[in-house]
């Protein structure tokens, strides 16, 4: 019996980086040809949510951006990057706010300037009504604390690139949240933790990304394309390790995923 392949949505792709600067058409048509129908490249900065909007635009329907300044950013964050910010949020394809949030890991930004900048981006969110989409590293306290703080007001939210605890699945479940899941999961070194984590994530907020270059899946069996590179196309072998610890039937959790996908950046 021929079934219908399963249809995908990577939530998260850094298609705006150095390393896919060479190659993006056959990127995205690998992805294609793997079911992976629609990609939401990540603004990080200015200029990266502007380069997200222009691929979107170059490659209507299957590419959309989000906008934002990741925490690594937050120190250039000015009234004139909120009007930049609120101005491309405006475009068509532009369907999230972030990727933005905390991370205390490497504080690039110190924590005050990444407080202010994620509280001026929640904002934006809400006076635009758009979703947001969040990082959070080695920070979820302080995260949390400013997301109940306001959380009556946003719409809805998704903790991108997830790879924390049980009790952080818990927490983020309890503010109706959704949660990103890469090839984190397939690291049998660091991954032990999201492997049992992913088990309490309800199956109406799972949603699946490659953060691609970054992550690839170390248990991937084919070679990379380009060597240590992360793509879209591997978003099928991510969806069926998280199935596997699941412990639940791969096209039923891929159609979950994909449906809250869709719902999440309100694509047609």
């Amino acid at each position: 019996m021929i079934t219908e392949m399963s249809k995908y949505i990577d939530i998260g792709v850094n298609l705006t980086g150095s390393s896919f600067k060479k190659d993006i058409p056959q990127v995205i048509e690998r992805a294609q040809i793997a079911g992976v129908e629609r990609l939401v490249v990540t603004g990080t900065n200015s200029l990266h949510s502007e380069q997200a909007i222009h691929l979107s635009e170059q490659y209507e329907s299957v590419c959309y951006a989000t906008v934002g300044l990741h925490p690594h950013h937050a120190s250039d964050y000015s009234n004139d990057l909120d009007s930049e910010l609120r101005d491309m949020l405006t475009h068509k394809n532009a369907v999230a706010v972030g990727e933005c949030g905390l991370d205390f890991n490497r504080n690039f930004s110190t924590r005050q300037e990444q407080i202010r900048a994620f509280e001026a981006q929640l904002e934006i969110a809400i006076d635009l009504q758009k979703p947001v989409f969040l990082h959070q590293r080695d920070a979820h306290e302080d995260f949390i604390a400013i997301i109940k703080s306001c959380r009556s007001d946003l719409g809805d939210l998704v903790a991108h690139c997830f790879t924390g605890s049980m009790e952080e699945v818990n927490d983020f479940v309890m503010l109706d949240m959704y949660i990103g899941v890469t090839g984190w999961i397939c690291d049998e070194r660091r991954g032990v933790s999201l492997q049992q984590a992913v088990k309490y994530i309800p199956l109406d907020r799972i949603m699946f990304e490659t953060d691609a270059p970054y992550l690839l899946p170390r248990d991937l069996q084919e070679k990379p394309v380009e060597k240590n590179r992360n793509e879209p196309c591997y978003l099928p072998h991510i969806a069926r390790a998280v199935a596997k610890h699941l412990e639940i039937d791969d096209a039923k959790l891929t159609a979950a995923a994909y449906k809250n996908s869709r719902d999440f950046f309100k694509l047609d």
